[in-house]
């Protein structure tokens, strides 16, 4: 190797190409301590006191806004979205973007006071965060992330300036996201939720954020019921659920032959959310360069979160384990790789 090396630089040149080499290998090592990310950054909610929030270029924290200050303060730019029970605006306070959500109709008042007691009760690194609220006018605000839900994720990853993003560490991070927001809201301050609003893939993307740095954030928090251990267990919904990506205890379990009845369908879980853990991740991970290796160290924990009987699944909190130990595994077989090369 050393041959090869002295006769394609010159030996007087060695010392010159070894340190071109040693500029090319940090430079390298910096590009991927910044694709590297800790899979649990230091956030705004965790430098910010209860109550309290800290969004755009703000340098300290301020207590939530009330319906005064929201009132005279904030201003609406343009309609950003919409659905059944909100309608999302892009808008502005004194100086910072920031999204104001606002009752669509009367008739959905308690799902949005439900989802806005889960935005209070919930406020951690993986959701949104609260800015203020007014339940009288029908309204809250929230932090503004440009990118949308996370429906966007192909569409965001194939700009010219998230291109370099498209990777499996971004990817496989987004997961852990996922699996990481459902292991706290399966243990949250405000008791052990499931998410209803999950029905099929696109629902269930849709009630997430895409962040600019490219992670995820809990966004539509109007369908989270509590599981009582020992009560009969939640229903998402008063209608019959069908498809493969809800969970076989989500189904009518008494035959084409017999109409459906809400009385008579039997209550489930949180492992709800488990079943489809596989179906989100392969969206998530889409087919990048390592995502098929990824698949095959996951394929294990996927059979067991697809298991026809609920209790058999695993938690949130085990998937999250092995997510996480699969990355970091990726991490260190690409850092030996780089270490060969050199």
């Amino acid at each position: 190797m050393g041959g090869t090396f002295g006769m394609r630089c010159g030996l007087p040149a060695v010392l010159l190409c070894l340190a071109a080499l040693l500029c090319a290998n940090l430079l390298l090592y910096f590009y991927l301590d910044a694709l590297y990310q800790d899979t649990n950054p230091l956030s705004a909610h965790t430098q910010c006191p209860l109550r309290h929030f800290k969004v755009g270029t703000m340098t300290t924290c301020v207590p939530w806004l009330q319906c005064p200050e929201i009132r005279a303060e904030v201003r609406r730019v343009n309609l950003i979205g919409q659905g059944a029970v909100k309608k999302f605006y892009l808008s502005e306070w004194r100086g910072q973007k920031v999204a104001l959500s606002i009752l669509s109709s009367e008739q959905y008042t308690d799902d949005f006071l439900h989802g806005l007691t889960m935005l209070r009760g919930l406020q951690s690194a993986h959701v949104v965060m609260l800015v203020g609220a007014c339940e009288e006018d029908g309204v809250f605000v929230t932090e503004y992330h440009p990118l949308g839900s996370a429906l966007t994720l192909d569409a965001t990853l194939a700009l010219d300036r998230y291109h370099w993003r498209n990777s499996w560490h971004t990817r496989l991070q987004l997961a852990i996201d996922y699996v990481a927001f459902l292991a706290y809201l399966h243990s949250s301050p405000v008791g052990i939720r499931v998410m209803c609003d999950s029905n099929d893939l696109h629902k269930t993307l849709s009630q997430f954020l895409l962040t600019s740095d490219m992670r995820l954030l809990a966004n539509d928090l109007d369908a989270l019921p509590e599981v009582e251990r020992g009560r009969r267990g939640v229903k998402c919904g008063h209608h019959e659920l069908t498809g493969d990506f809800a969970a076989p205890e989500q189904l009518w379990p008494h035959g084409e032959d017999v109409q459906f009845s809400d009385e008579a369908m039997p209550g489930y879980d949180e492992k709800t959310d488990i079943w489809k853990i596989p179906d989100v991740t392969r969206f998530l991970l889409g087919s990048v360069l390592g995502s098929d290796v990824i698949h095959f160290h996951l394929f294990q924990i996927y059979t067991e979160c697809k298991r026809k009987e609920p209790h058999m699944r695993p938690t949130a909190l085990e998937v999250l384990s092995v997510y996480r130990s699969v990355y970091d595994s990726m991490i260190e077989t690409q850092s030996q790789r780089d270490r060969d090369m050199l």
